[in-house]
């Protein structure tokens, strides 16, 4: 629709020019055309300037449209088309009131009773002053000729600036034989007198003769023009034409026209002296509208054509604001504001290239990223990210269950003012402190709530400076491991000792029943029976170290579990049968549903027979003792709880309960627990041994449940 209304606009702007033409240079020719034509003209003109008004009244509303809707770039076409508009009018209405009185004047002077008789001899001399500059400019033009002849193509366009001048001639040109402008000189004067070109006739009349003369009449100017052939230099050269132009002087050019118009129309533009003014002042007040109508619209299409690239860049703009990188419309024109809205495409296309870039980047950073924090999170041993300033930046989950904290408030904080884990903190400063190389391996003993230690193998390492520097520092908890070393070293311990001690037990005990045999029947006096009582000692106490060594030699050597899947349950209910006439009273909360674990029911059931027994020493003499043992899942293993409200474990001894000959017993070895604990280790589980809240010890075993795969296939012997 719009296309439709520009392309309308401009054809009633063409078609005005045309009327325009008509009535002011048609008719001045020929009052009598105007005349008769005075209705039509005037009709179209009627039409034309209210098409005009027309299309000027819907540009107008469609642009309040728009500025009322805030459509940018509408307050720049107002600006615009209300300078074009301005522009338009001001001069139209000065140019309007000087055509009118000059006009009205004008025709008031044609009426003169003296110009009747000074026509005829004026048009006379303006003809004869015509034909005399004719013939100078001729002869010049001839002369010009003859010299550009004898030049070459580039010397004829640097000499005839210089013949113009010495010819006196206003204007110079140098045309092909097709019509085509090959060089010209103009001197300031003579600088718009080139407008008019010759025709092809003229060029084939000038060719063909010496000479051809014209006297030209161009916005009211009297020109004059002679045309001559410039004879070929060579044999293959075209000829050229020149063709020179003077103009004639402003008061003989005024005099003939004025002569040569008032003779011819003097008598009837007399009898319409009183209606002329009016049809030339309405004339000229049509044409007036027509041309401030046609400078509106066209306003506006240069307003919208102006706005156009600055709204597809302030939309590009505030898309770009908004994320939006994708390339935008540009104007393919080569000026300016085309260049630029070009140039902001392509930037677009950058951006949004390198924002593809930078997603990819992102993209491969958090899949390595994720990867890397999922290495992390499925390592066993802690780790402990610090940057330049030892603050804590990164944790994974293994430090989270190695310490059994959340690292809640400790994530962003400087070790130094760590409010919990101090010890880890002072350890891993210090040991930063003094590593000369960046990298440093110590270990760390923790107290757990429950008493037990914790041992903990930290390892510590600067980070290259490329990656941002900072500190890692790696850890496990190596307390099972020292425990189990401890363990084989007590075991090599007892092997040694079970067999240094077993060797001369066996003859001691053999002599002192040997003495007892042969000297009983002679002594007297009481010295058989202290005979008795020595020798006795004798026997009960290697007794006493045969057990012990008995103890030593399980303990050293204890088989390897011969695991298969079991119930738990069922176990411990197998176990409780033989504990019906305890002096203690025994409760049992087995869970349901419980599944199967992988075990050797003889070690299993050894630990079950030495934990009660354990306890029913601790209760001894105590008429309200009580044992409670209970089992259920605690994650992926099998828990298995066992406590009393005896006087539990002396503090003291908690960290060194699993070592041998540890023992709050007066007759005990030491070696149950221990004994306990390794079944635990080779059954892939941990045993936590701590005192209760409310009193007597309380012994938690954790014991791997068999996996789905491991149930299909049956029975294990060991792993």
């Amino acid at each position: 629709m719009r296309r439709f209304v520009a392309v309308g606009g401009a054809l009633a702007g063409a078609f005005g020019a045309i009327v325009w033409f008509l009535l002011l240079v048609t008719t001045a020719a020929d009052a009598t055309i105007f005349t008769r034509h005075y209705p039509l003209l005037i009709f179209l003109n009627v039409v034309l300037a209210l098409a005009m008004v027309g299309l000027v009244g819907w540009q107008l509303t469609a642009l309040w449209r728009d500025y009322r809707a805030q459509v940018f770039g509408a307050r720049l076409k107002l600006r615009l088309m209300l300078m074009f508009g301005a522009v338009a009018v001001l001069p139209g209405a000065l140019v309007y009131g000087v055509s009118v009185q000059f006009v009205t004047r004008s025709i008031e002077s044609w009426f003169d009773v003296r110009v009747e008789k000074a026509l005829e001899s004026g048009l006379n001399l303006g003809r004869t002053a015509l034909d005399s500059l004719l013939a100078d400019l001729s002869d010049k033009g001839r002369s010009m000729a003859l010299e550009l002849s004898d030049l070459p193509e580039a010397g004829r366009r640097s000499a005839l600036l210089r013949l113009m001048e010495r010819s006196g001639a206003q204007s110079a040109a140098l045309f092909s034989v097709g019509g085509q402008l090959l060089a010209s000189a103009n001197s300031e004067l003579g600088s718009g007198m080139l407008r008019s070109l010759p025709t092809q006739a003229q060029l084939k009349q000038a060719r063909s003769s010496f000479a051809v003369t014209s006297v030209d009449l161009e916005g009211g100017r009297m020109t004059l023009r002679v045309l001559v052939p410039v004879a070929a230099r060579g044999v293959f050269e075209d000829p050229r034409v020149l063709q020179l132009m003077h103009p004639v002087p402003p008061a003989l050019a005024q005099n003939a026209e004025a002569v040569q118009a008032v003779y011819r129309d003097y008598q009837e533009l007399q009898l319409a002296r009183s209606g002329l003014t009016r049809i030339y002042a309405l004339t000229l007040t049509l044409t007036v509208l027509l041309a401030l109508f046609s400078a509106f619209a066209l306003a506006f299409v240069m307003a919208r054509r102006l706005s156009a690239p600055l709204s597809i860049l302030a939309e590009g703009t505030q898309a770009v604001a908004q994320g939006d990188f994708s390339p935008r419309q540009a104007v393919y024109s080569r000026d300016e504001l085309g260049m630029l809205t070009q140039s902001f495409s392509r930037m677009t296309r950058q951006l949004d290239d390198a924002r593809r870039e930078t997603e990819r980047h992102r993209a491969e950073l958090e899949s390595a990223r994720g990867y890397l924090e999922s290495i992390l999170a499925n390592l066993s041993a802690g780790v402990l990210v610090f940057d330049r300033s030892f603050i804590l930046r990164t944790v994974n989950e293994g430090a989270l269950t190695i310490l059994g904290d959340d690292f809640d408030g400790l994530v962003g904080v400087a070790v130094g003012d760590w409010p919990r884990q101090v010890a880890v903190g002072e350890c891993i400063r210090e040991n930063f402190a003094a590593a000369n190389e960046g990298e440093w391996q110590g270990q760390l003993e923790l107290e757990r709530p429950n008493g037990m230690p914790q041992v903990l193998l930290l390892r510590g390492s600067r980070l290259p400076e490329a990656s941002g520097g900072g500190d890692v520092v790696v850890f496990d908890d190596v307390t099972r491991l020292v425990a189990a070393q401890r363990s084989a070293a007590w075991g090599e311990v007892a092997r040694r000792l079970a067999h240094e001690i077993k060797n001369p037990l066996t003859p001691i005990q053999l002599s002192a029943e040997r003495l007892q045999f042969k000297l009983a029947d002679k002594l007297r006096n009481g010295d058989a029976d202290m005979l008795q009582r020595g020798t006795q000692t004798i026997i009960n106490q290697v007794q006493a170290m045969k057990r012990m060594v008995d103890d030593f030699r399980d303990y050293a050597r204890l088989p390897a579990p011969d695991v298969a899947p079991l119930d738990l349950n069922g176990l411990i209910g197998e176990v409780l049968g033989l504990y019906e006439t305890s002096g203690a009273t025994i409760a049992a909360t087995l869970g349901e549903r419980l599944p199967p674990l992988l075990g050797d029911a003889t070690q299993l059931r050894q630990i079950i027979h030495n934990l009660l027994r354990n306890a029913q020493d601790a209760l001894e003499g105590r008429d309200d003792g009580r044992i409670e043992i209970a089992t259920g899942i605690a994650g992926r293993d099998a828990q298995l709880l066992i406590a009393d409200n005896g006087p539990g474990f002396p503090p003291e001894l908690l960290p060194r309960i699993f070592e041998p000959y540890v023992t709050t017993k007066a007759r005990g070895t030491g070696l149950g627990l221990p004994i306990v604990k390794k079944i635990v280790d080779e059954h892939y589980g941990r045993i936590d041994i701590s005192n209760a809240p409310g009193g007597g010890a309380r012994i938690d075993i954790r014991l791997p449940l068999v996996k789905e795969e491991e149930g299909k296939h049956g029975n294990h012997t060991g792993r």
